[in-house]
Parts: structure tokens; sequence; C-alpha cells
């Protein structure tokens, strides 16, 4: 089912869309849960940058498309709440 929704063009940017704003929503998420605990919020951004890199890399999919704008969402998003928190 989801092999012909991706065939047409539309389906394919909804798809990216979608995905890439719920990577915005996991980098929100990601943001301030570092805050609540009261761990340190570089060091947490920073693994989860590579723990997003690794898990991308170490999924083979013919997809790949789909992870890869879940993490342009979720650098964009944390780059977002670090001008939020800069300001």
């Amino acid at each position: 089912m989801i092999s012909t929704y991706l065939a047409y063009p539309l389906g394919r940017l909804t798809v990216n869309l979608i995905s890439l704003l719920s990577g915005f929503f996991f980098a929100t998420v990601l943001a301030t849960l570092p805050s609540q605990t009261g761990d340190w919020g570089i060091v947490a951004g920073g693994s989860d940058l590579i723990s997003c890199n690794n898990l991308i890399a170490q999924v083979i999919s013919r997809n790949i498309y789909i992870f890869n704008s879940i993490k342009i969402g979720i650098i964009y998003g944390l780059f977002v709440d670090a001008f939020k928190l800069g300001s």
C-alpha cells in the first residue's frame, strides 16, 4: 500500500514533509528533556546527533530519504531551540 502511495510525486512530497515535521517535533522533545532532568544540554544534543547519524547509517532501506528528512528535521529543530535559548 505505501509503495503505491510513494510512486506518485505528491505522495513522496507528503511523506517528506511529514517526516521533516516529525523530526522537528523529536528535536523539541530531545531539547527539553535534558533541561528538565538537569543534564548537560550540549552533551545531550551532541549525543542525540551522533546516535541519529549512527541509526541512519545502519538502516539500509529503499526509503532512506524518509530517514534523511527526519534527520534534517532534528538538526533544524535543535538549531531553532539554540536560537531561542540565545535570545
